[in-house]
């Protein structure tokens, strides 16, 4: 389970993210750890690095136990439903530029078209973004980072890792996440307070989307490390090739074979 883990569409977001120093440190400890853990057995090639996850996944769990999940608990409690949605849509809206410039990266016309067409909308009569004006209005959100930039230009996903309270991820998207951190418009304000507030109300509006999810997953899953990391890689690999991958490769190691010269042409323009 990701402890601040950010997913408010059918496209994998990275989340809204914690300091950028933070952020930083967690990407080369989770690049150490490749070469650390390389020569651990491990049953599932997707998993190379299973202990040094399951490690982290494990501290992650607590801190979210013991810390993120009671606070989006009481943030539930004490805060008005219209307020909340308004938080959300603000953040989406924020989320949405940078799907704009990943999405055109990716050639991707309609759904840049539609990208562009919800932030101009949502932050002009949308009061900013506290208004999903554009939703109301039909247009769809395309949710894309670097990371699905990558996979969808024939990057492989590489190992699953566990970053320290970012939670599940790739090593193509660990490679990718300081650029993402750059993409979160966040991360740009300048006043450090106010940019360290944003951020903290960010993670704890996330958390709370998923507080049902996470209830159920902790109910269901007889191995929760595996049931996250299974569903993380397969909603990836979903995202990568809009819900029309082709078969699984026994061998994880590239996705996919051989690399594309184009990105990947989507399955349909709807999600």
């Amino acid at each position: 389970m990701r402890v601040m883990q950010v997913t408010r569409s059918t496209g994998q977001q990275p989340p809204r993210l914690p300091q950028s120093r933070l952020m930083q440190w967690g990407t080369v400890v989770a690049l150490l750890a490749l070469q650390a853990c390389a020569s651990v057995p491990n049953k599932d090639p997707r998993d190379p690095m299973e202990p040094w996850n399951r490690s982290v996944f494990e501290f992650n769990d607590k801190v979210d136990r013991a810390v993120v999940k009671p606070v989006a608990k009481v943030y539930v409690r004490v805060t008005p439903s219209w307020m909340r949605t308004g938080i959300n849509n603000f953040f989406t809206n924020l989320d949405d530029v940078w799907s704009l410039v990943n999405n055109a990266l990716q050639l991707r016309g309609a759904d840049t078209a539609d990208s562009f067409g919800r932030v101009i909308v949502n932050t002009t009569m949308g009061l900013g973004g506290l208004l999903d004006v554009a939703g109301e209005m039909g247009m769809e959100r395309h949710s894309a980072n670097f990371g699905l930039t990558l996979g969808r230009w024939g990057v492989g996903p590489g190992p699953f890792v566990v970053l320290p309270l970012l939670g599940s991820s790739t090593l193509r998207d660990t490679v990718a996440l300081p650029l993402d951190i750059k993409g979160n418009l966040v991360n740009s304000v300048n006043d450090v307070p106010t940019r360290d507030a944003l951020t903290i109300v960010s993670a704890i509006d996330t958390r709370a989307t998923y507080l049902k999810a996470g209830d159920v997953v902790d109910g269901a899953a007889l191995d929760k490390y595996s049931f996250t990391r299974d569903a993380f890689l397969q909603r990836r690999r979903n995202q990568v090739y809009d819900g029309n991958p082709p078969d699984e490769d026994v061998n994880m190691s590239a996705e996919p074979q051989p690399a594309p010269a184009a990105p990947i042409a989507p399955a349909s323009a709807a999600r």
